[in-house]
């Protein structure tokens, strides 16, 4: 049984345990309020607005950054941001339909057609996937702030909003009780938000789209469930050699070691952005490396064996000198032109290496009276499948639609019974299926056990066998 399933009788249980009230006074009420202005918040408020049953909501957007300088991105041509995300086929339709994918920058953007897996301690257990498997894109890479600089521009072409951006949540509170001699209407069940420009807002459905530790779900008292990985995520934007006969820029490439993925997904120009998840000693050896050395541990770790990439970690330097002997010592030249594995990286682009921690966050349920959580405040997900981004938009679709079956109904969209639980119903399983079918792998690729190696190498190569099963894999992956 999945570790993370929780019972339908014990979402039905969850209360807010603790009940404050705003003070008496006449807020701005609004129909949905999003607190949290990055890509699932933007795209649920843009969808909302682009569909004609929701158009005339009045909407309300709360973020502690300035939007302004969101719409204002830009880069040099020859740069990439280190946060850039495999958008999924699925994700691209949803983008379509709210009129944001024409607005992203495409010189920016890479569709790739290939990708390329493969397991570290058996280097014979491969899977590769190409568009004639899924009909299309495998994925998109996209910088995450190129992605909300299309929302946020598209969002500014549509119906006006309130947009209260460089203002923090000071709290949230219910209503107070009614007072006829003030209002007819009945508050007290709103979410009011007070906010640090000395505004109060009340919202008929409050959405948290605010991140892991967002106010939306502590006001709500909804627990989550989950654990820490006990490693970090490495991330670069690199250079890649020029391409050989047999090889090319436009594969994505992920290989499996002990300690965990690194991915290499293919940007514009001959760019490239790193994924390597590692222990928290690695991530900072590499952090503290030379640009010469970082990139012979890039190198080696698509090129040589387990024992190799753990001998280079020890080495506080001189990795570039040990990788070039043992690159000598193994010949890999077949392998550098046959297209299953990247180019050579040659360069670094400064200041792009980061890193960031990484863990499993499930609420337990992503609603509750008046209350919807979406994106990171819902779920965190090891990055190994590159689905992060696109659960949160996914989630962000799926909200949008059940509001607007809602209104479509006469149906009051704050409540429960009437209108979220059709929300939480759609997206929660899916989204504990997706969360527990990745950490399987994670916890399965670090076993080194060879009769644990065998097995799996086994099972990659009887999928990338059967087309049909590889097809499944990636439709499943992709959200069709």
């Amino acid at each position: 049984m999945n570790r993370l399933y929780v019972c339908s009788r014990c979402l039905r249980s969850l209360k807010r345990k603790t009940r404050h009230f705003a003070t008496q006074a006449s807020p701005d009420l609004y129909d949905v309020a999003v607190i949290g202005g990055g890509p699932a918040g933007l795209s649920l408020l843009t969808a909302l607005r682009t569909s004609k049953a929701t158009s005339n909501l009045r909407l309300a957007l709360i973020e502690s950054r300035d939007l302004k300088q969101a719409r204002q991105w830009r880069l040099p041509p020859d740069q990439y941001s280190n946060r850039a995300s495999s958008l999924t086929p699925a994700s691209r339709r949803f983008l379509e339909k709210c009129g944001t994918w024409s607005q992203i920058d495409h010189s920016r953007l890479r569709s790739y057609q290939k990708m390329q897996v493969w397991d570290g301690l058996s280097d014979s257990g491969r899977i590769s996937f190409n568009s004639t498997t899924t009909e299309e894109a495998v994925a998109y890479m996209v910088e995450n702030s190129n992605l909300t600089k299309a929302l946020a521009s598209q969002l500014e072409l549509l119906k006006p909003i309130s947009m209260f951006d460089n203002t923090m949540v000071e709290n949230i509170q219910l209503g107070p009780p009614p007072d006829p001699s003030l209002s007819a209407l009945n508050l007290s069940s709103y979410p009011h938000v007070a906010l640090s420009s000395k505004h109060t807002i009340a919202a008929r459905l409050l959405v948290g789209a605010d991140g892991v530790n967002g106010p939306v779900r502590t006001f709500a008292g909804i627990p989550t469930r989950g654990w820490d990985y006990d490693r970090h995520g490495v991330v670069a934007t690199l250079k890649l050699s020029p391409h050989k006969p047999g090889s090319d820029h436009a594969t994505a490439y992920q290989r499996f070691l002990p300690s965990g993925p690194i991915a290499l997904l293919p940007l514009p120009n001959g760019h490239a952005t790193l994924v390597w998840t590692t222990t928290l000693e690695q991530a900072a050896r590499l952090k503290s490396l030379s640009s010469g050395d970082f990139l012979a541990m890039v190198n080696a770790a698509f090129r040589l064996s387990v024992i190799d990439i753990d001998f280079m970690f020890t080495q506080t330097s001189g990795q570039l000198d040990e990788f070039q002997w043992r690159a000598s010592v193994h010949p890999i030249s077949d392998i550098e032109t046959s297209g299953s594995i990247p180019q050579p990286v040659v360069s670094i682009q400064p200041g792009s290496i980061a890193s960031f921690p990484l863990r499993l966050r499930q609420a337990a349920t992503y609603t509750s009276d008046r209350i919807a959580l979406i994106g990171d405040a819902a779920h965190t997900i090891h990055p190994l499948a590159g689905q992060g981004l696109n659960m949160g938009l996914s989630d962000s679709q799926a909200l949008a639609g059940v509001i607007g079956n809602a209104i479509e109904h006469g149906a009051d969209i704050g409540n429960e019974l009437q209108c979220l639980d059709r929300f939480n119903n759609e997206v929660w399983m899916k989204n504990n299926r997706m969360l527990g079918i990745v950490d399987k792998l994670h916890w399965l690729y670090n076993a080194r056990n060879p009769f644990i190696v065998g097995a799996r190498s086994l099972g990659l190569r009887a999928v990338d066998s059967l087309n049909p099963l590889k097809g499944f894999f990636m439709r499943q992956a992709s959200g069709s």
